[in-house]
């Protein structure tokens, strides 16, 4: 007769390794609702997808309520559900970005160590991996964070 094993779900690590498997998929490419009674692709094609995959990933994690296609209702759940902003980013942490110069877009994604982030790319329309604050120039971040978020059922 075998003996049962023990076994305990390590949310962090396995959160951080769906993000970083998560590089290069298309699952959060389309997202599709009525806009105005009719249907549309409201991420066209993936590239406005980065609250989808970040909601996705929260979601399964059971860290949100629900997903989302917007960057505002994506932080509205996070607050709702226990996320608090932090001052300096941790493995895991949700980084949110302001809008570049020429978009009036903000941006969301994952931090995942080492000035890194993963996130929706635009072009590519799938999440890809990046310096977190898009490199520097002058010394200055190429796209500053707005705020960064964390939720206590990360801690080890």
């Amino acid at each position: 007769m075998n003996k049962s094993k023990k076994i305990q779900f390590i949310l962090l690590d396995t959160y951080i390794s769906s993000i970083k498997r998560s590089v290069g998929t298309d699952i959060f490419r389309s997202t599709y609702a009525l806009v105005n009674g009719k249907k549309e692709d409201v991420t066209k094609n993936g590239s406005y997808s980065c609250a989808v995959f970040v909601s996705s990933i929260l979601l399964m994690f059971g860290l949100i309520k629900k997903r989302h296609a917007t960057v505002e209702s994506t932080v509205a759940d996070m607050r709702k559900s226990g996320w608090k902003e932090i001052k300096r980013p941790k493995v895991g942490a949700i980084l949110i970005w302001r809008p570049w110069v020429k978009s009036s877009n903000w941006h969301i994604g994952f931090y995942v160590g080492n000035n890194k982030a993963i996130s929706n790319h635009w072009l590519k329309k799938v999440p890809a991996s990046h310096d977190f604050v898009y490199g520097r120039r002058n010394g200055k971040p190429n796209r500053p964070m707005e705020s960064i978020w964390w939720h206590k059922s990360l801690e080890k």
